[in-house]
């Protein structure tokens, strides 16, 4: 059995390594994509315009007007001082005509002055400048900008996820082989009276223990070895959690959700209960953002909700308004699951159902947890400096093991070849021989 799953550890991990460290690679990087994108794009992140904010709702319809080819579809309710408006815009499906077609997703205005600063495509393939680096890389971890095939633009989404599946299946394997083989069974009473001796001397954490550890001063091949095998063991919860989320955030209507209702009771989010429209059909709001708006504080307020709305979005795959409640100066990746939401429908405005974080059955919250628990902000900055060391250590682990079965496919060949020779030269030899 252990030779069996030695060959499975062995082609799992190789069908998955180069997926494995370009993942890890983005992920240490991405934990700190909005630090990183102030710092290439501190023009179009950071204003210092003196004054009072205009309203957010009547800038993003100054740029809807500016652009009547594009839908508004994300805007903040409330600017950090010093810093801009990052209004989210999504091209018509039938745009009006004359109109240029839209090269962008994001448009950045001074919250002061109105003016608009930049404007960029978030997650453009090319091409890669400042503007849209981390972005790109981005979404490169979780979609390999894959790109829309038969109508289907989720096809990289679905691969990393299917690579989540098989890091997942490889973790619990590799685990195992680490394991202290099992004694031999003795044959005669001596030996058995000498082997449970020696059982009791050296019991099976003794025996495991060395798989721990790192052999320093021994040579580079074991060197690569015990990184491969003693991370992989220090740290394998964290690979189990980041591979069944990365599985669960890529997959989750095709393999987790399914598999969550047939263990849990779970409560659908609308989002949950309507399917995803084709692009054709995401149509604009019938409504104006600041109906719904007015609407959802005024909910909020009635349901005894403290904080303010923090930003209001349009779904047009969906036809849902969703509109997020969140102190402004709060950490919002430590509240872990996100903020409080109402949700509202498109095209008559109705309420249709809300989100609290860490409130409904326990199936709920382990949905929950799943973005929270592979970003790290479940944990705040400590999280996130978690999951940056995380990323390189499974980059590491996917490098030692190509190197290592590289290594040993190469002492597999020397040896045949030297079968083959042998082989060959003892006809001779024995037709040599008098």
């Amino acid at each position: 059995m252990r030779s069996s799953l030695l060959l499975i550890h062995r082609w799992l991990g190789l069908a998955s390594a180069a997926f494995l460290l370009l993942t890890g690679l983005t992920g240490a990087i991405i934990s700190w994509d909005h630090e990183l994108d102030e710092l290439l794009n501190p023009a179009w992140m950071h204003s210092d315009s003196e004054g009072l904010h205009q309203s957010t709702l009547v800038l993003a319809k100054q740029v809807a007007e500016r652009y009547p080819q594009v839908q508004v579809s994300s805007i903040p309710l409330y600017v950090e001082e010093g810093h801009t408006l990052a209004i989210g815009v999504r091209p018509l499906p039938n745009p009006p005509e004359g109109t240029r077609p839209v090269t962008f997703n994001q448009v950045f205005v001074d919250p002061v002055t109105g003016h608009e600063l930049g404007k960029r495509e978030w997650g453009a393939v090319w091409p890669i400048d400042r503007t849209n680096a981390v972005s790109f890389l981005y979404k490169l971890h979780y979609s390999l900008h894959l790109p829309e095939m038969w109508g289907i633009d989720r096809w990289g989404i679905w691969l990393m996820g299917v690579v989540a599946i098989i890091w997942l299946i490889d973790s619990f394997v590799g685990f195992y082989l680490t394991l202290p083989k099992s004694v031999s069974r003795p044959h005669t009473k001596l030996h058995k009276a000498q082997s449970m001796r020696a059982a009791n001397q050296a019991s099976v954490w003794q025996r495991w223990w060395p798989a721990w550890k790192m052999r320093w001063n021994s040579s580079k091949h074991k060197r690569y070895f015990d990184m491969h095998r003693a991370f992989g063991l220090w740290t394998w919860i964290l690979l189990i959690i980041l591979a069944f989320s990365a599985m669960a955030l890529n997959l989750r209507r095709e393999v987790f959700m399914p598999v969550m209702q047939s263990a849990f009771t779970l409560t659908p989010t609308p989002a949950d209960l309507r399917p995803r429209l084709p692009v054709s059909q995401q149509l604009p709001p019938k409504l104006d953002f600041a109906q719904v708006l007015e609407v959802a504080v005024s909910d909020a307020r009635t349901q005894g909700w403290q904080e303010p709305a923090g930003r209001i979005s349009y779904s047009a795959a969906y036809q849902l308004f969703n509109v997020d409640f969140y102190h402004p100066d709060a950490d919002h990746g430590v509240a872990g699951a996100g903020h409080k939401r109402l949700y509202y429908d498109g095209l008559d405005g109705r309420y249709v159902g809300k989100r609290i974080p860490w409130q409904g059955t326990a199936g709920d919250l382990i949905v929950q947890a799943q973005f929270p628990l592979h970003s790290g902000r479940i944990l705040g900055m400590p999280g996130r400096v978690l999951i940056s060391v995380m990323g390189l250590i499974v980059a590491m682990l996917s490098l030692t093991g190509v190197y290592l079965w590289w290594k040993k496919h190469k002492a597999r060949q020397a040896s045949q070849k030297i079968v083959n020779e042998v082989s060959i030269s003892s006809p001779r030899l024995k037709r040599s021989a008098p």
